[in-house]
């Protein structure tokens, strides 16, 4: 086989669009995944509002909830949370409480 034929074959296999595909597959994953968690942060959120009782059991999954999604969002790209706080009325108190790990 020639230097030409090898290149010949690579052309023909076209190694560029099988990246695209695989890209194309990830942006898909990657939105398909901050949108299952921003439907658990909107869950979460109502849930918290309707909670009575047990306000405390609520209010850890909610912060459990908000902060997957923020770390979803800041691994696609997104840093500024503020707008998201705004729109699903994110309260301080689950905020507040971010990142912390029940046993």
């Amino acid at each position: 086989m020639s230097l030409r034929d090898s290149l010949d074959l690579i052309k023909a296999v076209n190694p560029e669009g099988g990246q695209a595909v695989l890209e194309n597959e990830i942006m898909a994953e990657r939105a398909s995944s901050l949108n299952a968690a921003e439907k658990r942060v909107k869950d979460t959120m109502a849930a918290l509002r309707d909670a009575g009782d047990d306000r405390a059991e609520a209010l850890a999954r909610a912060r459990e909830a908000v902060w997957a999604y923020f770390v979803q969002r800041e691994l696609i790209g997104f840093k500024r949370h503020q707008d998201v706080i705004a729109a699903f009325g994110i309260p301080r108190e689950v905020l507040n409480g971010l990142g912390v790990m029940r046993r």
